[in-house]
């Protein structure tokens, strides 16, 4: 029993790996920006917000004389998040869920004769995990070989906050966001 199991564990692996990913077809690319029709900007302004919540990023920033709106960054979904929406395809869940990531995304609304455009730009970051030594315990305690020292402030912070590095574009969640913008306004 175990065995077949084991066999079938094996079977599932090969097939869903790397070995078919040679054999999948490339994805088709939307432009970006994309163009809407649409006449009225607060309704279209209010959809792409809309957008923009159902992948669960919180908004840091909205200005329409400038047609852009920034979100605040979002911790990416793991493979046990499924609902949330910013980690796009099973390789970006396992990404996040072996490693912080956080994402941004800023979109631009433009007006154009007929209509507008709709850009959409997200920026994905890993977070810079220091060494062992930065978090040791003994870290944040008095040292013991020092002499005498008449520094009543011995206990020591930190010397670097934690960072991010910045990874670039995510055109897994950029293309998804522009077909669920085409999606909303082609209703």
């Amino acid at each position: 029993m175990t065995r077949n199991l084991l066999n079938l564990i094996m079977l599932c692996a090969l097939c869903t790996g790397c070995a078919s990913s040679g054999f999948q077809a490339a994805p088709e690319m939307a432009s970006n920006p994309i163009q809407i029709s649409g006449t009225n900007q607060d309704v279209v302004w209010e959809r792409v917000v809309d957008i923009i919540h159902n992948y669960k990023f919180p908004i840091a920033r909205e200005n329409k004389l400038d047609g852009r709106i920034e979100t605040e960054y979002k911790v990416g979904a793991s493979l046990l998040e499924p609902w949330h929406g910013d980690s796009v395809g099973f390789d970006n869940r396992m990404e996040s869920s072996l490693q912080s990531i956080r994402r941004r995304v800023f979109v631009s609304v433009t007006p154009v004769e007929g209509g507008y455009l709709l850009g959409v730009e997200a920026f994905k970051e890993i977070e810079d995990v220091h060494t062992a030594t930065s978090s040791a315990p003994g870290g944040a305690t008095f040292q013991q070989e020092l002499s005498l020292r008449r520094d009543l402030n011995l206990v020591q912070e930190r010397s670097t906050p934690p960072g991010w590095i910045p990874l670039g574009r995510d055109p897994a969640l950029e293309q998804d966001m522009l077909e669920s913008l085409q999606v909303a306004f082609s209703q």
